[in-house]
């Protein structure tokens, strides 16, 4: 006769349990790489203006949204109370004369959008989703360039609507308004690629603040300075050659030499058209080199 042997249990009692937590296959719609490239421009976009973050991360980008814009409401104000037969400012110039306020919003917003990635060391976190190098770079970079579209458009849509409340010429401020926008969509791609490129080579967020204040505002008032000593010492046809070293100089011989705006170069003569076209290869070449920077500094950091 077959006898049975109790198991033997341990002290205390055996409480192994198995636990079926039904794991299952995914089976609902997979969005790829074209919803995460989406998702990270988006989540980017409201970073670089505070949008779902803490309030104190609000604070700045706000600031500077308002400063941007104020003396834009002041001029329409005074046009429509003193009837005015055009505005103050020419819609090409005010991105010029505002540079500094750009500038320092390029200096915060860059770091914010790519040092914290490379100071904790996430970037790769990214790349093991369905996200490659160049939908990570494309999306912070349009993310970055969308954001300086707003911020420097913003204002040129209040002139133009004071423009029309003042009745000014319809045409003719339309054509302005234009043109303004223009030049403000290659500013945006010409510094967001700038401020982006001197983010990412360090992961300090305060390094990368003041290289790009320097890079932006420095340069501006040293080609300014040097632009005036020429015109001073009669070396008018230095002038727009001096043009190329700064972004904002840069911008500025664009515009006056294809858009029809008056220069800010010293005695009032920007680029001519041979000039001119030097500094759209300029301007188109330093996005493109940004761009590539940019992929190679990301290639080498998602491994």
């Amino acid at each position: 006769m077959a006898v049975d042997h109790p198991v033997a249990t341990p002290p205390g009692g055996d409480e192994t349990r198995i636990h079926n937590i039904g794991y299952r296959d995914y089976d609902g719609p997979r969005l790829g790489r074209a919803y995460a490239r989406r998702s990270l421009y988006s989540q980017s976009l409201r970073g670089a203006y505070g949008l779902g973050r803490s309030a104190k991360s609000k604070v700045l980008p706000m600031l500077l949204f308002v400063v941007m814009c104020l003396p834009a409401g002041i001029m329409v104000a005074v046009a429509v109370a003193t009837d005015a037969n055009d505005l103050p400012v020419d819609y090409t110039r005010y991105a010029i004369i505002m540079q500094a306020v750009i500038s320092l919003y390029v200096a915060a917003q860059a770091p914010q959008s790519v040092s914290r990635d490379l100071r904790f060391k996430t970037v790769p976190l990214y790349f093991s989703r369905p996200i490659e190098t160049a939908d990570y770079v494309l999306a912070k970079y349009a993310a970055l360039a969308s954001a300086l579209f707003v911020l420097t458009a913003a204002p040129l849509l209040v002139l133009y609507i004071g423009a029309l409340l003042a009745k000014l010429d319809f045409t003719d401020q339309t054509e302005g308004f234009a043109q303004g926008l223009v030049s403000v969509a290659l500013l945006s791609l010409l510094f967001a690629g700038i401020g982006l490129v001197i983010a990412a080579v360090t992961p300090r967020r305060g390094f990368g603040i003041a290289a790009v204040i320097a890079v932006l505002t420095i340069s501006y008032g040293t080609v300014s300075v040097v632009q005036a000593i020429a015109y001073e010492q009669s070396s008018t046809g230095a002038i727009a050659w001096l043009g190329l070293f700064s972004p904002t100089t840069l911008i500025d011989g664009v515009q006056s030499a294809f858009l029809g705006a008056p220069s800010a170069f010293p005695g009032g003569e920007g680029p001519g058209t041979g000039e001119g076209l030097v500094y759209v290869l300029v301007a188109l070449g330093l996005i493109a080199a940004s761009y590539g920077l940019l992929m190679r500094r990301y290639r080498k950091v998602g491994l």
